[in-house]
């Protein structure tokens, strides 16, 4: 799949899409092509490389076959090669009603000849549910520029 993401946010609005249809082509298309790419799930260990991330993603979607992550309270660090967001999921499992979470996830993005990919991303158990409670000063500072 040769997709351009203009933008690290169209590559990241496309990773969280993949997860919800369960499209590994489609999510491995918004990695960097580079062997030094970086998965690490919550309960998991760093994955390295294009073929540990498939396997485990993989392996999630075959034993979750309808994910839904729910991203909030973005803040964005962003510069003319690299940006980072942290964000905020909240995942929901088939046909639960409950929410899994919330999870801190950082989403590191960089811009090469390809448009926009994602590095590295690499997700926690929040502390507790208070992390979703962000101010509107919180919110209107969540865009930062890289210099």
């Amino acid at each position: 799949m040769n997709v351009i993401f203009t933008s690290a946010e169209d590559a990241e609005e496309a990773f969280y899409d993949a997860i919800g249809r369960g499209d590994i082509e489609a999510l491995m298309s918004v990695w960097a092509d580079d062997e030094e790419i970086v998965c690490i799930h919550p309960t998991g260990q760093r994955l390295t490389g294009p073929i540990a991330i498939r396997e485990s993603w993989h392996a999630i979607f075959e034993n979750n076959p309808q994910l839904t992550v729910r991203v909030t309270h973005s803040l964005r660090w962003k510069g003319a090669m690299l940006d980072v967001h942290s964000v905020v999921e909240t995942l929901y499992l088939g046909d639960e009603s409950a929410p899994h979470g919330p999870m801190l996830s950082t989403n590191v993005f960089q811009r090469g000849p390809t448009g926009w990919r994602l590095l590295a991303h690499h997700t926690s158990a929040a502390a507790d549910a208070s992390v979703t409670e962000a101010s509107s000063d919180q919110r209107a500072k969540s865009q930062r520029t890289l210099h």
